[in-house]
């Protein structure tokens, strides 16, 4: 007789412990402000050499000379137009403005740190396992799943040591949609005993023998913790 599946959400300790997920999104705000201040800041220093250096009467606005052909306006005035001036004054992109474009990536790719920082997780609910990323959420059914063993590699930061952590991979016959559930938490540590025996319950209903094998393995897991592997 198979045990009883709980169906209730089981979170499962993956991603890093609760601070260094503090410390990752803060850390992802902060360079995200930072891509935003090089983005912003040429435009607020284009701003100030036109009022600077702009005050030149031989230029008039864009309102004062619209719908005039340029071959009607005096000579100063066609020479703005030439070499920008008018139109950088209208509010046209000058160089100052393009340079700062160069910090949205930036600013893009601090707001992904401290999302993925935040929002990184993973649970079962009954047989159906979800893993949320800094994007997406995806969730496959162990129970009619393919699931693979596997491992997920690691770089220590300390020292140039190579970890490998085991991990379990789910494929959805059908739709094809895959997870990777890592078997280890914050700090490369072994998922709880408990957390390794709900997956393996979940995979007890799955016709597949490679899914059964792959419960009984989580089951030897969580009796006899396994090491991670150095290279």
């Amino acid at each position: 007789m198979l045990p009883p599946v709980i169906s209730e959400r089981q979170p499962l300790s993956v991603g890093a412990p609760p601070a260094q997920k503090a410390l990752g999104a803060v850390f992802g705000v902060l360079f995200a402000s930072a891509g935003a201040a090089f983005t912003l800041l040429p435009y607020v220093v284009d701003g100030w050499l036109q009022r600077a250096f702009g005050a030149d009467e031989s230029c008039p606005a864009a309102s004062e000379v619209s719908g005039i052909p340029p071959e009607l306006l005096p000579p100063s005035v066609r020479e703005c137009i030439a070499d920008g001036s008018w139109f950088a004054g209208a509010g046209g992109v000058g160089a100052w403005r393009l340079i700062g474009l160069l910090g949205i990536p930036f600013m893009l790719l601090g707001l992904y740190l401290a999302a993925g920082s935040l929002r990184t997780a993973a649970w079962l609910e009954g047989t159906r396992v979800t893993v949320r990323t800094a994007l997406r959420s995806r969730t496959v059914d162990l129970a009619t799943a393919t699931v693979t063993p596997g491992a997920t590699t690691y770089r220590r930061t300390a020292g140039e040591t190579t970890v490998q952590a085991p991990a379990l991979t789910a494929q959805d016959p059908g739709s094809g949609r895959r997870v990777t559930v890592a078997l280890h938490g914050g700090g490369l540590a072994q998922l709880p005993g408990p957390q390794l025996r709900a997956l393996a319950d979940a995979l007890d209903g799955n016709a597949d023998p490679d899914a059964r094998s792959m419960a009984v393995q989580l089951r030897t897991m969580a009796e006899h913790p396994l090491g991670l592997t150095n290279r």
